[in-house]
Order: C-alpha cells, then sequence, then structure tokens
C-alpha cells in the first residue's frame, strides 16, 4: 500500500501545496461560474428588452389602428 498522506486533502500531514492547488481551482471555478452568470443575466436583459420593444410596437400598431377607426366613425357621422 503506498503512503498518500502528502497527497490527501483530509490527511493531516496534506501538503501546503495541494492545499493551495485547490484553494486556487476553487477561485477559478468560482470565477468561471460569476462569468457565465452574467452572460446569462445579459442575455436575459437583451431577451427582456426585445420583448418590451415587440410589445411596445404591437401597442403603436393598435393605437393607429384605433385612431383610424375613430377618424373613419367620426367621418361617417359628419
Amino acid at each position: 500500500m503506498t503512503d498518500r498522506s502528502s497527497t490527501h486533502p483530509h490527511h493531516p500531514e496534506a501538503s501546503d501545496a495541494f492545499v493551495q492547488r485547490g484553494t486556487e481551482m476553487d477561485l477559478i471555478e468560482h470565477d468561471l461560474v460569476r462569468s457565465r452568470m452574467r452572460d446569462l443575466q445579459i442575455q436575459a436583459d437583451t431577451h427582456a428588452r426585445a420583448r418590451r420593444l415587440l410589445a411596445a410596437r404591437r401597442w403603436a400598431r393598435r393605437a393607429e389602428r384605433a385612431t383610424r377607426r375613430a377618424a373613419r366613425a367620426s367621418a361617417a357621422v359628419r
């Protein structure tokens, strides 16, 4: 059986280099996750903005049609 005391993270004799490398990997992973979440948030914001723009255009078209209908109705009454 081999002595794994220098590489096993739960062993009291684990080397500082192993612990430091693990911490660095955790920090790198954390940075990657934060970057991915930031990208997803930007994408979600972009999609939400696009939906709002489409809704605004749809409501503007409806308002324009209502204006034309009202003008036709007003002209028909005269």
